[in-house]
């Protein structure tokens, strides 16, 4: 089974963040997600992603690295240069995630935030941008939000492109995801009555496209706590870390959370990838200290292998 895991940036000075993430190389994940950009949460350090990302590339062997891009933080050709760059000097372990993003807070820093349907319509002006410039061909574009006028980057990447994950939900996001990316990631919890419709958006999109969604690789954060007997304070603990959920229920919430001894854990992460057909589920351990963090990678690290957990799509 493939695995990866999230380790929040804004939790963990980076020391013990690099401690964390070689910690997982050595057991076998194939991801660390960093926190992306800005960020307003509660916490005594906020880590810039893109930054903590390359510091952690350069100081790992063989496990990817990836933290969410925010379009209306980039420039689109500064971007496209940007990520291939990395690529260029960390090779594949550098993985491009992008969204339309969800922080209000962002507008403090002056940022252009915009309505949902602006973010939308930003993310797909950038990633077709972006995907056009790593062609290595000069671009132009009079977009609403992207402008271009014979930009062109080098080095491009090999053969022109990289995969692209975007991570969304809504019906319009779903239909960006289904144009433009490599990889969806399932932006709510394991909770089937929430991904569900967004699964049927999905293929829906792409059949307008002429695409099968069977070609986007599918992985999901899941929020898993290894001893944790308690629903009610793994909710609360849940709500705090994850602010964007509060339209889901307490009642619903409880099917998209893992808790228990190691072994219920690692049924419950099986479980979970053969019934949202997940290529790569991501053990969401943001907001858990370094040492409980250690922990629950320890404990899951079993699944890591080629025979447990395969997906089912449908």
């Amino acid at each position: 089974m493939r695995l990866g895991c999230a380790l929040g940036a804004h939790t963990h000075p980076f020391e013990e963040l690099l401690a964390l993430v070689r910690h997982a190389e050595s057991l076998g994940y194939e991801v660390a997600h960093v926190d992306g950009d800005v960020s307003m949460l509660r916490r005594p350090e906020v880590l810039d992603g893109w930054t903590t990302s390359l510091a952690l590339l350069s100081e790992t062997e063989r496990i990817a690295i990836t933290s969410l891009r925010l379009p209306h933080h980039w420039n689109a050709a500064r971007l496209a240069q940007a990520a291939a760059t990395a690529l260029r000097i960390h090779g594949p372990r550098f993985r491009f995630a992008i969204t339309a993003g969800a922080q209000p807070a962002d507008r403090r820093f002056g940022l252009d935030y915009g309505t949902g349907a602006e973010r939308v319509a930003r993310l797909e002006e950038t990633v077709e941008a972006v995907r056009a410039l790593w062609r290595g061909e000069p671009v132009s574009r009079e977009g609403r939000f992207v402008r271009l006028d014979r930009a062109r980057i080098a080095p491009a990447p090999p053969g022109g492109r990289m995969p692209v994950e975007i991570a969304g939900r809504g019906r319009r996001l779903l239909g960006v995801v289904a144009a433009h990316a490599d990889r969806w990631d399932v932006n709510w919890p394991p909770i089937r009555a929430r991904v569900g419709p967004a699964v049927r958006w999905l293929a829906e999109a792409c059949a307008a496209l002429g695409r099968d969604p069977a070609e986007i690789e599918r992985s999901q954060w899941i929020f898993t706590r290894v001893g944790q007997l308690d629903a009610d304070a793994a909710r609360a603990e849940f709500r705090e870390t994850n602010p964007w959920f509060a339209e889901i229920d307490r009642d619903e919430l409880e099917e998209g959370l893992v808790l228990g001894d190691a072994a219920r854990c690692r049924e419950r992460v099986i479980e979970i990838a053969r019934v949202h057909g997940l290529d790569l589920p991501i053990l969401d351990l943001t907001g858990l200290d370094a040492a409980a963090s250690r922990r629950t990678l320890d404990a899951l690290a079993p699944l890591l292998g080629p025979d447990a957990g395969r997906p089912e799509r449908r």
